[in-house]
């Protein structure tokens, strides 16, 4: 039977971020280093196929440090985690390496810099998301007042409004903060704001990328866990930029073919937390059932690469 022809568009950059592949390796190094089993405090990265084969190797995932023995190493994964965790982990003299991404570590310097220069915190953010929760608990108690919205920016009442300033979760859509943000220089033109913006260069590019693709196609899958922020704004992005159809699927099991009956082109992409695998993994199935030709959709290309922390590079 002839397979009908399928343009196959491919995001570039997809995947994979730097802050994420540190975070895996930190992982497999530690186990590496101290053996089997190593504690990993919440998801080291919201990706279920990561999160598995890692625990095929003897990671312990846990959602509080209370459920780690003080005797075995315990790593924080990369969205960060409150200054009270390895305050605790340092009390039970545990061994702790942190994977807290480098660009989620440039948002909390910067908001303790804010604090100690005397001005109360905006995080624009996903309320209850690990990242968020740890970047609040980065300062003391009601100084770091939480919006995901331009509504709720007319709801807030800042201790005083000309001693603000405000912060981003690095995972959110770029044109829906730049709304929010707007909204809060317009109600306090006081407020200060990053140097240089904390949405991470990652969750931008892969944006940028979905933009680009949603002008050639009107239908588009993100490879992507349902719990990963950076992954399920790139759907909505899809949906914005012109894409009727624009689904989050974690791998080529959850592809809806009867919603794609009688399409002639797809955008693939995925979050930066997704492995290249799982990519694959969808290419193929598209393979077995189209005559697919691929063709990339490049609008940005990433060298970047973060060191791991000292203590994994030092010999035992």
């Amino acid at each position: 039977m002839t397979k009908p022809p399928l343009t196959l568009y491919l995001a570039a950059p997809r995947g994979f971020c730097a802050g994420v592949d540190r975070a895996i390796k930190i992982v497999e190094m530690a186990l590496e280093k101290w053996g089997a089993p190593v504690y990993v405090r919440h998801e080291i990265v919201h990706n279920k196929y990561v999160v598995d084969a890692l625990r095929d190797q003897g990671a312990v995932f846990v959602e509080e440090l209370d459920e780690c023995p003080d005797d075995r190493p315990v790593i924080f994964s990369a969205h960060g985690v409150p200054k009270a965790v390895p305050a605790a982990a340092a009390k039970r003299e545990m061994i702790y390496v942190d994977a807290t991404c480098p660009l989620v570590s440039k948002v909390h310097i910067e908001a303790e810099r804010h604090h100690s220069n005397g001005l109360q915190m905006v995080m624009i953010g996903h309320a209850g998301h690990p990242e968020t929760v740890g970047t609040m608990g980065q300062l003391p108690e009601g100084e770091v007042i939480l919006v995901e919205t331009p509504e709720d920016v007319a709801t807030i009442t800042p201790r005083n409004p000309e001693k603000l300033a405000f912060i981003t979760q690095t995972t959110l859509s770029v044109d829906d903060t730049a709304d929010v943000v707007t909204a809060l220089q317009t109600r306090f033109p006081a407020i200060i704001g990053p140097h240089k913006e904390d949405i991470c260069y990652a969750t931008t590019n892969r944006q940028e990328a979905v933009k680009a693709m949603a002008t050639k196609t009107n239908a588009m899958l993100v490879i992507g866990a349902p719990n990963s922020s950076n992954s399920r704004r790139l759907v909505e992005v899809g949906a914005k930029a012109g894409c009727t159809y624009a689904q989050l699927v974690q791998r080529a099991a959850d592809i809806d073919w009867r919603a794609l009956d009688g399409i002639d082109s797809i955008g693939i992409t995925a979050g930066a937390s997704a492995p290249e695998v799982l990519i694959n993994e969808v290419i193929d199935a598209f393979k077995a059932r189209y005559d697919v030709t691929e063709e990339i959709v490049e609008t940005a290309v990433e060298n970047v690469e973060f060191k791991v922390p000292r203590v994994l590079r030092e010999p035992t």
